[in-house]
């Protein structure tokens, strides 16, 4: 259970950092930028992150 609370923890603070991203850097073209034009497809993309990182490692 405790894993999978770190992996909706890590996609959690992706999403947030997603969305941070648009809101404070976004895409100043009018629209245009396709990753950045709108919120929730930089949420997406860094929840997605999140879970990229929050895959647990086999250690060595």
């Amino acid at each position: 259970m405790k894993k999978y609370l770190k992996m909706l923890l890590y996609i959690l603070i992706g999403g947030i950092a997603g969305y941070s991203y648009y809101y404070f850097v976004g895409c100043t073209n009018g629209g245009t930028c396709p990753l950045t034009s709108s919120w929730y497809i930089t949420t997406i993309y860094g929840a997605a992150a999140g879970i990229v990182l929050g895959i647990p490692q086999k250690q060595i």
